[in-house]
């Protein structure tokens, strides 16, 4: 029987006691809940349900063996009167649909007045290294440096690692643009392939200059990916559309920036793939507008 269950904490991709998922299938790496998330201060997060925001994370199938092994990290006894946690069922949203799955939530533990605003532990984590740097997936107009330069930032996007590999992505524009009502770039977790640039880059960048660019949270979240760079398998933060939509043609500017960042570093074949796929939209763009 599959059981299907939710992670939002520790037992993510990267995270302290990821490998008690060890065997389990990762459904989608990009998914959400509604509830509030806060920090304990204890080295976890601890979630409550609310409908008013959302908390990101993980969907796994898991064994009967697997979930005793996770009630037992969580202090979770079915029938129990003290238990630290509680599992419920609750909607899961993924970019395929959505379902329902297991969710541990605090019962018993203190969770304080640290919310954790963006919803996301790993992110939250991350701000809270500002010394430290983080690989960077960028496959959009972000692999191009001529507006990183021109914003005064291009000095910190020296640090190349190589071209980085996303499967079971595909790479679309799904985020309408409120400046022209044109679409711009975003990775869908439905099957396929993306290829980007692999950046190493200070973690305060993230607040000084990307987030502002991306308009995170609220157009594009960051996030995390497992990808594939130098032959290696290795996590890296990248920025997803928060709401996508359907998807529309980019600004011609705005293919260029892509192409020209893509050029000399991506499979030639791919660079084929994203014209080819811009085109199409321009052209189902100009049908939709003489109808």
């Amino acid at each position: 029987m599959m059981i299907k269950i939710f992670v939002y904490g520790t037992l993510r991709k990267g995270e302290v006691n990821a490998h008690l998922l060890k065997g389990a299938t990762c459904i989608a790496e990009q998914c959400w809940t509604n509830g509030l998330l806060y920090d304990t201060g204890c080295g976890f997060p601890a979630m409550k349900q609310s409908q008013t925001s959302r908390i990101y994370g993980e969907l796994y199938s898991v064994s009967a063996s697997t979930l005793k092994r996770l009630d037992q990290l969580e202090g979770y006894t079915v029938g129990g009167t003290n238990n630290l946690y509680e599992r419920i069922e609750q909607t899961v949203y993924t970019d395929k649909g959505h379902s329902i799955a297991y969710i541990y939530v605090a019962s018993h533990v203190n969770v304080g007045k640290r919310i954790i605003p963006n919803g996301d532990w790993k992110e939250h984590n991350l701000l809270l290294m500002q010394n430290d740097s983080v690989l960077y997936f960028a496959y959009g107009s972000c692999m191009d440096q001529k507006r990183i330069r021109e914003a005064g930032f291009g000095h910190y996007f020296r640090n190349m690692r190589g071209v980085g590999i996303l499967t079971n992505y595909t790479l679309r524009f799904t985020r309408k643009s409120t400046e022209d009502g044109m679409g711009r770039a975003d990775i869908v977790e439905e099957g396929g392939r993306v290829e980007g640039k692999v950046y190493e880059i200070p973690v305060k960048v993230l607040k000084e200059y990307l987030y502002g660019r991306e308009g995170a949270p609220k157009a594009y979240r960051p996030t995390f990916v497992t990808i594939e760079c130098n032959g290696k398998k290795v996590q890296a933060l990248t920025f997803v559309v928060t709401n996508k939509m359907e998807e529309s043609a980019p600004p011609q500017w705005y293919q260029d920036e892509i192409l020209r960042g893509a050029k000399g570093y991506l499979n030639e074949d791919y660079i084929s793939k994203i014209k080819s796929h811009m085109k199409n939209l321009e052209k189902s763009n100009r049908i939709m507008g003489g109808m």
